[in-house]
């Protein structure tokens, strides 16, 4: 198949590949027993997440950085990034002796600046949004004659990402279906581009965020709004690339939206099964395996695990919230009288049930209750839903008024 861009091409990337070899972690395609159980489809995973900086956008910062002058290495590059562009290409710039400007809007979590910093790039943070930040250094570029790296838009940066393809197929040339994460475009658009050159026939799926549905919303025409606090925000892009989305749109089958849930369930279903970290964006591919596994049954499917930078205390949260979503750690709230014995009785119940109790909390003033009553929220976990559902059978028949808090 020709390319949809003459930038772009098949050997472009090959070219990339042997470029960035000696430098880039060949991180494994391995395939999982239990997702594929799961799913119905044999699925392959792509450890990207096991780069030095823990994302695959070092492929294509190098590709570029490699095929600098002289004198541009000199002068040093600049970017707008606050998330794995960034510490990709101080990594790499630091390495290769290019000095690096990262400019970040001023509301970037401290760990990214440090990260980045500590990858070796000079860190500016300037504006309350990327917006901002982008125009500030595209300013930088001109007043102090740098070379501006875009995070996607630039067919260098994609022939860099498009690596993953080629390695990809090369360990598992069976498979026929990938699932792309889709934030600017440019790993889609390398990823395609190879993968349609060195099997035609085979499918590719986009996925996005569908809080920031901006590729697909070019794609199919349609206004979706872009915007909210995602959980996958290597991919929250309110506007793709000029020259990703001529890409997207001539090689993608589909493009498909995932929600909060699908992604927080895919994160925690990662570290349990394959007991590895994936952040928000990392885990798309699988959010979206999961979320339609009609759309992939019975395919041998390629998932991208494009980037493992998520916080400790966030993961904490996914791995709790999708606790309490399966039935195994529950809020109830039971209402009471305030009286002497009555939480003792209550307790007997999850003694019977052996549900465990881990933290109880009373409310005696902010309720609609009568002054003698009282509302008790009982954090616990049980074995499985149905255990928390026979306990909270049992209750009612015994006459409590008790609701599941339940997780969104």
């Amino acid at each position: 198949m020709n390319s949809p861009h003459p930038q772009l091409t098949l050997e472009t990337i090959r070219a990339a590949h042997t470029r960035i070899a000696g430098s880039i972690v060949r991180t494994p395609t391995l395939v999982s027993r239990t997702l594929s159980a799961i799913t119905g489809a044999t699925v392959y995973l792509k450890f990207e997440n096991l780069q030095f900086t823990a994302a695959y956008k070092e492929r294509g910062a190098l590709n570029f950085l490699s095929q600098m002058s002289d004198e541009a290495k000199a002068k040093g590059v600049i970017a707008a990034s606050a998330g794995n562009h960034a510490q990709g290409l101080a990594w790499h710039g630091t390495r290769l002796g290019v000095p690096v400007t990262i400019v970040m809007p001023k509301p970037t979590p401290t760990i990214k600046v440090q990260q980045t910093e500590a990858n070796g790039g000079k860190v500016i943070l300037f504006g309350e949004k990327y917006d901002d930040a982008y125009a500030h250094a595209r300013e930088l570029e001109a007043t102090e004659g740098l070379t501006f790296v875009h995070p996607f838009d630039d067919p260098v940066i994609a022939s860099g990402q498009g690596t993953v393809a080629i390695e990809m197929l090369e360990d598992a040339p069976e498979i026929d279906h990938f699932i792309i994460p889709i934030g600017g475009g440019g790993l889609f658009s390398g990823m395609g581009t190879a993968a349609r050159a060195l099997k035609p026939g085979i499918k590719l799926t986009g996925v996005q965020a569908r809080l920031y549905p901006s590729m697909y919303n070019t794609v199919k025409g349609t206004e979706l709004p872009c915007e909210g606090d995602t959980l996958a925000e290597g991919i929250a892009v309110k506007q793709p690339g000029n020259f990703t989305r001529e890409i997207v749109r001539a090689l993608a089958d589909d493009i498909v939206l995932v929600t909060e849930p699908q992604l927080e369930t895919a994160v925690s279903l990662l570290l349990q099964i394959e007991k590895t970290v994936a952040e928000g964006a990392g885990a798309a591919g699988l959010a979206a395996l999961l979320a339609e596994p009609e759309r992939f049954a019975g395919q041998t499917v390629g998932v991208v695990l494009c980037g493992g930078n998520i916080d400790t205390r966030l993961l904490a949260n996914v791995l709790l919230r999708d606790l309490a979503r399966s039935g195994r750690l529950a809020r109830l709230r039971i209402a009471l009288q305030d009286r002497p014995g009555a939480l003792f009785k209550v307790m007997r119940q999850f003694d019977a049930h052996q549900v465990n109790i881990i933290e109880i909390y009373h409310q005696r003033v902010f309720t609609n209750l009568p002054a003698k009553g009282l509302i008790t929220d009982i954090e616990c976990e049980a074995r499985d839903r149905a255990q928390l559902e026979a306990l909270i059978t049992s209750l009612k028949a015994s006459g409590y008024d008790v609701g599941l808090v339940e997780v969104a």
